[in-house]
């Protein structure tokens, strides 16, 4: 039976919507295609590799890792217990000796045992406990040397678990944070993404943007026929969502360098005013020495201390003044070049005296060096223990101090120690957001710079949007973004990338 018109024209967009639902949903799952072993050279993929994984020296026990297709024969060319490796099942531990190729035994062994993929690095794996010390732990890895292991390179076993898709690009990276985190905040930050929340929120991204790609390019294959699949208002008002949370990222990044690399504090002033004695009483220890002879710190003193979670790096600075005596000018010269570098300056006033000319002239300078830099400036008054309530010498340079904030303590009795340890708290963070929504903190500048990147992109691609440019355009700096995203997570990675983010790894890791 012939059809009427208005069926042929049903039929044929039922065939079209059809044709771009398959190609939509192809074209969606190529572009998000898992990131592993994309881009990256596999020569050595089926080599063994061995590295000592706990830190070098005398200890409880030490752990020689291997990992390869030929992990369970090097590991049972030497194991010696009352199961064979090959007969062992993974995720178990056995005690047994680990012995030389002459038979001799080197150490009493516990072999863990890993069978691919559910290992670390999604490979056979095994771990040799031994008693810990440098030259037993040696002796064993030149043992599974011989056997036929290679070396393992600086963070060769993480890459592995990249390249095997154990785990993505952001995540590799936390391993490197999580081990190397001095702060509780540096810590739970690295452990979320570690866990998968910024991995989390960048996929969700991509998706969107795929998904606008996708619909936008298809639509061009029907351009002669002006088919429209997808509404340029609804595709502008996803973008501009999209480029609203990554902004909300991207303001989390100030936060997260202080989460991963601490807060530089420089004690400055006069000498004898106090930064010794308040050094000591921030570490509560003897650090520094403390004398009334004038000048007695010539040279710069760096000890790191934990509060309200952050990592405070102190730094005890010379005197600030003008000197005859050469190792003090040296000294001077040495903390004005570290003051100038400092998150905050902590300027200190003696209690018991005026501040003179010179002292005003050289509080001035560096307050304004500070101010210049967006840096933060605090002041404290030492030794209110011993003051006369009448006579404030912070009267002398109050055209100086009202723009800062001035907490009075007694480094000698603790007195106002705490307000003290309050208030850089606040000054590192600036009350800043700590977090973005979702608990999400940037605190990797090669994530920082994709994102900004990304956003860079997305906003090129909504003005070609709303100046009404044909979708093609628009495709392209969408797929800009969606590649800088990509670099996150590792869907587009080259060589060069990988080999610089794994360098910075210990071996064994």
């Amino acid at each position: 039976m012939t059809k009427n018109p208005a069926e042929k024209k049903a039929g044929f967009f039922v065939c079209i919507l059809t044709v771009v639902n398959s190609s939509a949903n192809l074209y969606i799952q190529l572009l998000l295609k898992p990131p592993a072993k994309q881009n990256v050279s596999l020569a050595y993929e089926s080599d063994t590799i061995a590295a000592i994984a706990t830190p070098e020296g005398e200890g409880g026990i030490s752990v020689v890792r291997i990992s390869g297709d030929g992990a369970m024969s090097i590991a049972a060319g030497g194991f010696r217990g009352a199961t064979t490796i090959d007969k062992m099942s993974s995720h178990t531990a056995h005690y047994g000796r680990f012995v030389d190729e002459q038979g001799k035994t080197i150490d009493n062994v516990v072999a863990l045992v890993f069978r691919r993929p559910n290992s670390y690095t999604g490979e056979d794996t095994v771990e040799l406990s031994c008693h810990g010390g440098r030259y037993l732990t040696k002796r064993i890895l030149e043992a599974t040397l011989r056997l036929g292991a290679r070396a393992a390179q600086a963070g060769e076993f993480t890459k592995r678990a990249f390249l095997n898709g154990r785990i993505d690009l952001a995540q590799a990276e936390a391993v490197a944070d999580l081990i190397h985190a001095r702060s509780e905040r540096a810590h739970q930050s690295s452990l979320a993404q570690l866990n998968g929340v910024l991995s989390d929120r960048i996929s969700l991204v991509r998706e969107r943007l795929v998904e606008s790609i996708s619909l936008l390019e298809l639509e061009l294959d029907f351009a002669e026929e002006g088919y429209r699949f997808t509404e340029k208002e609804r595709v502008a008002g996803q973008l501009k969502s999209t480029v609203s949370q990554i902004n909300d990222l991207l303001t989390t990044y100030s936060v997260g360098k202080i989460y991963r690399d601490g807060v530089k504090v420089a004690l400055a002033g006069a000498p004898n005013v106090g930064k010794s004695s308040l050094l000591n009483a921030l570490l509560q220890e003897d650090r520094a020495i403390v004398t009334e002879i004038p000048g007695t710190t010539r040279d710069i003193i760096e000890e790191s201390i934990s509060l309200g979670g952050l990592l405070f790096d102190l730094i005890d600075t010379a005197g600030i003044r003008e000197t005859e005596d050469l190792v003090e000018r040296e000294g001077v010269r040495r903390a004005e070049e570290r003051l100038s570098n400092c998150d905050i300056l902590v300027l200190m006033l003696d209690g018991t005296r005026a501040v003179g000319a010179e002292e005003v002239a050289a509080i001035s300078r560096l307050t304004n060096a500070v101010e210049q830099r967006g840096a933060s400036c605090v002041f404290v008054l030492n030794k209110i223990d011993i003051m006369e309530p009448e006579r404030n010498p912070v009267l002398d340079v109050e055209h100086i101090t009202r723009r800062h904030d001035v907490v009075e303590i007694s480094a000698r009795t603790h007195q106002g120690l705490e307000s003290l340890k309050e208030l850089l708290v606040r000054k590192a963070l600036r009350d800043m957001p700590s977090t973005s929504e979702g608990g999400i903190t940037i605190t990797n500048a090669r994530h920082f710079s994709a994102l900004k990147r990304t956003a860079d992109s997305l906003g090129l691609a909504l003005e070609t949007l709303e100046c009404g440019k044909s979708g093609e355009f628009v495709a392209v700096d969408l797929r800009a973004g969606l590649d800088a995203l990509g670099e996150i997570v590792g869907a587009t990675s080259t060589d060069d990338i990988l080999n610089s983010i794994f360098s910075r790894f210990c071996i064994g890791k």
